[in-house]
């Protein structure tokens, strides 16, 4: 389970820089883009903090919020995909990007939530 958080983070780290590196293309339309930016790379920011969490109950909530930062930055994506700041492609690729880490944090969330005897 460790090393699938450690492989969810570093799959996030490179999602953030991806989305990054599209921002940069982008003119106009600042406050969509930094909204972008801050939800893409608050992702693997919480999970960062997980890992360093005091509580089982802590680290939930840690992942919870990667989760809720992870379906922000797709509603940013959609929005600046509509006002025909992204190409289709663009789109598509980092939505199902985020799509899968958001799949995967909701799984982690299920499985730790599920774990029988952890400490909270």
């Amino acid at each position: 389970m460790r090393e699938q958080r450690n492989q969810l983070r570093e799959d996030s780290i490179a999602f953030a820089i991806s989305v990054a590196e599209v921002c940069e293309q982008i003119k106009g339309n600042g406050v969509f883009v930094n909204q972008l930016l801050r939800a893409s790379s608050s992702i693997g920011a919480n999970l960062h903090e997980a890992k360093y969490a005091q509580s089982r109950l802590d680290f939930i909530s840690k992942m919870e919020i990667a989760l809720k930062d992870s379906s922000e930055t797709e509603y940013w994506l959609e929005l600046i995909y509509r006002r025909g700041k992204l190409t289709e492609e663009q789109y598509k690729r980092l939505r199902n990007l985020c799509g899968s880490i958001r799949r995967r944090l909701i799984a982690s969330i299920t499985t730790v939530k599920g774990e029988k005897g952890s400490k909270g």
